[in-house]
């Protein structure tokens, strides 16, 4: 099967390249370079991925690509992602997460393409009203960045016409490593402070809880979806399982093994307080579970990290 992944370039992007290639799919990476990190394009040729620096804006190129390498199935992830950003440039999310959804299908459709999946996100949901959250909880974003992907969501599913159809893929807390710096979620920020032996900063009580899954986890679903013969479902990717923001300070601490306390700071205007996923759906239609507990996870994330430092 050939497979082509927007936002190749990007933390969720090149380990999903990675691991496709390395089970035997023929895999083409596109990628604007926008946001992306360049230096992958090597390690994604030297493990048989083909890159083209292209924008899924451009509807003429992407349908130019798509036929040259005779895509069976295109995993979008290419998306701006930064919920801060998203409020100071409302119109730039617009046109990269929701018009260039439109694009890339329109290209896709012209192309022949058969299967589509497109990254969600959580953050369609809002402030949850019942706990887990499932795929028919109210969709209420409380971000232009939310509401570009719910959009991106609508266009996907109304406007793609390949026989194998749509399957939407609502991602929770990705973590793992290559994360993007400028978009790093609170394992990120609690890894920089801890490398450099100072507590971790949480905002609110620590009572909050999030849904974190291992990037590699993630890419174990989208592969699920590019054979499953179910179309048209959307599907939450998650644990399953809340975690503690205050848990996960100290089992970080405890994995750097110091000794220290959190420092506490005033909750953020717009943080929900408790979000985790429903994955039953998932996990019968796609026959996926994840396998990575959140301590192996982090322990992996911080064993590479200090080799990388060490490195240089």
């Amino acid at each position: 099967m050939k497979v082509l992944v927007t936002g190749a370039l990007g933390f969720i992007g090149h380990h999903l390249c990675l691991h496709l290639s390395s089970k035997g799919y023929d895999v083409v990476g596109v990628d604007n370079l926008s946001r992306g990190v360049r230096k992958r394009i090597r390690l994604l040729e030297e493990n048989n991925v083909k890159v083209v620096v292209a924008d899924v804006r451009d509807t003429e190129l992407m349908y130019k690509i798509l036929s040259q390498y005779r895509v069976n199935a295109v995993v979008h992830l290419a998306a701006l992602i930064s919920v801060e950003e998203s409020f100071e440039k409302p119109l730039l999310y617009e046109d990269v997460n929701a018009k260039g959804t439109i694009s890339l299908v329109l290209a896709a459709n012209k192309a022949g393409v058969e299967r589509i999946v497109y990254a969600s996100s959580a953050a369609v949901y809002g402030n949850p009203v019942k706990l887990p959250i499932d795929e028919d909880h109210p969709l209420k974003p409380l971000s232009p960045y939310g509401a570009s992907k719910l959009v991106g969501e609508f266009y996907t599913k109304t406007l793609f016409k390949g026989n194998r159809g749509v399957i939407v893929l609502r991602l929770f807390n990705v973590y793992g490593p290559g994360q993007n710096p400028e978009y790093a979620g609170v394992i990120t920020r609690f890894m920089e402070r801890l490398s450099q032996g100072k507590p971790p900063v949480i905002y609110g009580s620590g009572e909050q809880t999030r849904d974190f899954i291992h990037v590699l986890d993630v890419v174990e679903a989208v592969e699920k979806t590019l054979t499953t013969s179910y179309s048209g479902y959307v599907l939450n990717i998650g644990t399953g399982k809340p975690t503690r923001i205050k848990d996960l300070a100290y089992t970080m601490i405890k994995l750097y093994g110091l000794e220290l306390e959190p420092v506490y700071a005033p909750p953020r205007k717009g943080d929900i307080m408790h979000s985790y996923a429903d994955i039953s759906l998932a996990k019968r239609i796609l026959k996926w579970s994840p396998r990575i507990s959140l301590e192996e996870g982090l322990r992996m994330l911080v064993e590479s990290s200090r080799v990388k430092n060490i490195s240089g």
